[in-house]
């Protein structure tokens, strides 16, 4: 499994991707019904929110595990 830090990475590549790609968007579904643009809209909406929430939640699992990892040194 990889690590936190490569997963966050890869997240924050991620959401930086999708927020670059929201101007380009509108032009790649322009000639589309304004049903399909509503729709593609939607899912690319629902696709930001989705991938900034997995950033939050690995940002806050490695907190924990920072502050878990300075409450309880490991032993040696």
């Amino acid at each position: 499994m990889p690590s936190i830090n490569f997963r966050i990475e890869r997240a924050v590549r991620l959401v930086r991707m999708l927020d670059n790609d929201a101007p380009l968007m509108a032009v790649r579904i322009a000639p589309l019904t304004a049903e399909h643009q509503k729709s593609a809209l939607s899912y690319a909406d629902m696709l930001r929110a989705k991938a900034r929430m997995e950033l939050e939640a690995l940002l806050s699992e490695r907190n924990s595990k920072e502050t878990a990892d300075a409450v309880h040194p490991a032993a040696d």
